[in-house]
């Protein structure tokens, strides 16, 4: 995206100290004090015409009460991808995340204080979503005939959930051929969350024996069925009153439309799942989350995992002059801290 973006060194060192100085303060920088904020040895005409280029490139513009300029989204986002220089997280900060998830928690106390100390140290919604807390883990699996092309499927998931499901099959199966496709299957389900033995069995089976391939899909239809109802697809949000202190969501029919987003949920979970397959830390600024309501917002967000498995996404809402620096390390962090605890309950 940047690379349609030539910004000269002078360039760069204003979209920064521009961007830097509206995060602080909310108000619209003029030609003057960046010249102050940025030392560049230039003049007042230079600087204002460095800017004239910025805005025409649409990396800020002109609010029409001020001859002060602010940065765009498309600012943001070159900033963020090009000039962005992340902080290190403090020690103490990293203390008081690490201390949130003890080893006493249950997995249900780690998400939920995750949420909590997001928005509390950094002033934020903090939002962390349980799209799959529990993956589903098939324990056992046996087939019983019974009349008219109708197979049982008993299906034990995780520790002791028993579920018995009736699938329909092409044709009549002796209880022998029963028998040796539920062990054919076994090799493959057993002891694997079903995603990962379903994209095993998808992937190998053309190499699987006729009578397991004819019942193959009835049973990965049951099986789906069953471990969808272990899943679980939920939002936590904390510390959305914080939202109140910047200017630019306090407009009543802004805030009103927000917080019907966190008490709806719906909108954020799909957003959040978007972040599942980023490496790190994702960015949403303003109309790159989809979503008109949070045109004024940022979102950073960042999965968690337990045993490899992607279970969750957690972040953090604000306006789009967030502290980016400081932020996206906070989000990295917890998420981190959030797998290392979930992955070492006993």
């Amino acid at each position: 995206m940047n690379e349609k973006y030539e910004l000269d060194e002078r360039a760069q060192v204003l979209l920064r100290e521009l961007i830097n100085s509206y995060t602080r303060d909310a108000q619209p920088v003029g030609s003057k004090n960046l010249a102050e904020l940025s030392g560049l040895d230039v003049s007042s005409a230079t600087i204002r015409n460095i800017m004239a280029k910025l805005e025409d490139m649409g990396l800020v513009n002109s609010p029409h009460t001020s001859a002060g300029r602010v940065p765009t989204e498309a600012g943001y986002r070159f900033f963020i991808d090009s000039l962005l220089e992340v902080d290190n997280l403090e020690t103490a900060s990293r203390r008081v995340i690490s201390d949130t998830f003890s080893a006493d928690k249950t997995s249900s106390d780690l998400i939920h204080s995750a949420t909590d100390i997001l928005s509390r140290i950094t002033h934020l919604a903090g939002i962390v979503s349980m799209t799959h807390t529990a993956p589903a883990e098939v324990r056992h699996i046996e087939f019983m005939k019974l009349s008219d092309r109708r197979v049982l499927v008993i299906l034990v998931i995780n520790k002791d959930d028993v579920h018995n499901k009736v699938i329909h099959v092409e044709r009549d199966y002796s209880d022998l051929e029963l028998q040796q496709a539920a062990q054919t299957l076994s090799r493959y389900l057993i002891g694997r969350s079903f995603e990962s033995a379903r994209k095993k069995l998808l992937d190998e089976l053309s190499g699987l024996r006729t009578d397991v391939n004819s019942i193959l899909e009835p049973v990965l239809e049951a099986m789906e069925e069953v471990c969808s109802m272990t899943a679980h697809d939920d939002l936590l949000t904390s510390g959305e009153t914080n939202l109140l202190q910047y200017a630019e969501l306090s407009d009543i029919n802004k805030l009103r439309s927000l917080f019907k987003v966190f008490n709806e949920k719906t909108d954020l979970l799909k957003l959040l799942d978007g972040c599942t397959s980023a490496e790190g830390v994702e960015i949403f600024i303003g109309s790159e989350s989809g979503y008109s309501v949070l045109s004024d917002c940022s979102v950073v967000g960042a999965p968690y995992e337990i045993k490899g498995e992607i279970v969750g996404v957690l972040g953090v809402i604000g306006p789009t002059r967030i502290a980016y620096e400081q932020v996206i390390p906070i989000v990295d962090v917890t998420a981190r801290l959030l797998t290392s605890a979930l992955n070492t309950q006993k």
